[in-house]
């Protein structure tokens, strides 16, 4: 039977601390942080092969006894045709199933990890909503997300001194890595896979706390957003916790009916509950919110209703970022027109407030915004 604790939901301080409990220095913890998070060697096996060198082979063993390493297993691989979206489905030890996406952008790359096994939200435009509420992940199970995004970023390799943008689209292995290339590394994180992030809330704040520790991957708290659609509860921990990543509110209805057409959660957490929240997180922690907004022709894309979202948002640092509906197989609405999605930028830039429309990535492989869920 598999240990319950794992060992990539420890923290490096949790990860000494056990180290010293079963008698080994505190520097085997530490080389075995390395290995893990410096050197992306995932498996016992491959630790075991550095004992020797690095740390005792009792204390692998011991680890291997009191503490679980198994990873998600790579079910299904699918490539977008542009080459700039990757997505993964990965199994779990249960059975389940996630799917976890790599995106390239000029310039950088993201990871965009799931949270839970399906959701509790029930949007009607998300795939992921459609599906229902399994389970929530594990922090080392979304840890373990991160890592194959770092690893396959890893064997990703760019001749020293050349731009890293060389690599887009394509995101090839080289066929023969030499010294002379460098290692990718994972520098964005986006929650904004399968799951509600915050009802999920401490399995995902002790992943980033391990993503973020400086010895480790080290992302940078502004490399981290995280989204949710409007967990009143979560937002005001996340403020009186004064967690500094960024914070991307689904909003999708400026009136409590439209929003809880879209977003039965609406129900649970009203608007102006919601709109409280937000305002205590930016009074408290002194940093903007990315609200999004999904546009679905006919139904809140036209004029009146850029208007609404701009007195709603007033006096709120803000930025809105306005996503094109995605298709999925249980929801029939259209996506809005790009003329219609500048048109509502228009509106809202007389508000003052910034207002973009997101990337469109891996749409033809389910890998877009609301479009992650498996079967079975």
């Amino acid at each position: 039977m598999l240990p319950t604790t794992h060992l990539l939901g420890l923290t490096r301080l949790e990860l000494i601390t056990r180290a010293v409990a079963w008698g080994f220095s505190p520097i085997h913890a530490t080389s075995l942080w390395n290995e893990i998070y410096l050197q992306g060697r995932l498996t016992f096996a491959e630790l075991a092969a550095q004992a020797h060198d690095r740390m005792p082979v009792r204390f692998v063993e011991k680890v291997a006894a009191e503490l679980a390493c198994d990873l998600p297993s790579v079910a299904l691989e699918t490539r977008s045709s542009d080459g700039f979206t990757r997505k993964y489905l990965l199994a779990l030890r249960d059975g389940h199933r996630i799917e976890t996406v790599l995106m390239r952008y000029h310039g950088r790359t993201t990871a965009c990890v799931s949270s839970q096994v399906g959701c509790a939200m029930g949007c009607v435009f998300c795939a992921t909503g459609q599906m229902g509420y399994t389970r929530h992940l594990s922090a080392a199970e979304i840890v373990a997300q991160a890592l194959h995004v770092d690893a396959v970023l890893r064997a990703t390799a760019a001749p020293i001194g050349e731009n890293p943008d060389a690599l887009v689209p394509a995101l090839a292995e080289p066929a023969h890595p030499s010294p002379h290339h460098r290692h990718a590394r994972l520098r964005n994180l986006v929650f904004m896979g399968m799951g509600e992030p915050l009802h999920n809330y401490d399995a995902v704040m002790q992943a980033i706390d391990i993503l973020r520790d400086p010895a480790g991957l080290a992302l940078g708290a502004q490399k981290i957003s995280i989204s949710t659609v409007g967990v009143v509860p979560g937002i005001r921990r996340l403020a009186a916790e004064r967690r500094p990543v960024h914070l991307a509110v689904s909003l999708h209805g400026a009136t409590q009916a439209e929003r809880a057409a879209l977003v039965p959660a609406a129900r649970k957490w009203p608007l102006d509950e919601l709109m409280d929240a937000c305002r205590h997180y930016t009074e408290t922690l002194g940093r903007r919110i990315f609200f999004e907004w999904t546009l679905i022709e006919g139904k809140n894309d036209g004029p009146d209703h850029a208007h609404a979202v701009g007195a709603l948002l007033h006096g709120i640092p803000a930025q809105l970022n306005l996503i094109p509906l995605n298709p999925t197989l249980g929801y029939d609405g259209r996506p809005t027109a790009s003329t219609g999605a500048r048109g509502f930028q228009d509106v809202l830039a007389g508000y003052g407030i910034p207002c973009t429309v997101r990337q469109r990535r891996g749409i033809d492989i389910a890998a877009g915004c609301g479009q992650l869920a498996v079967s079975g």
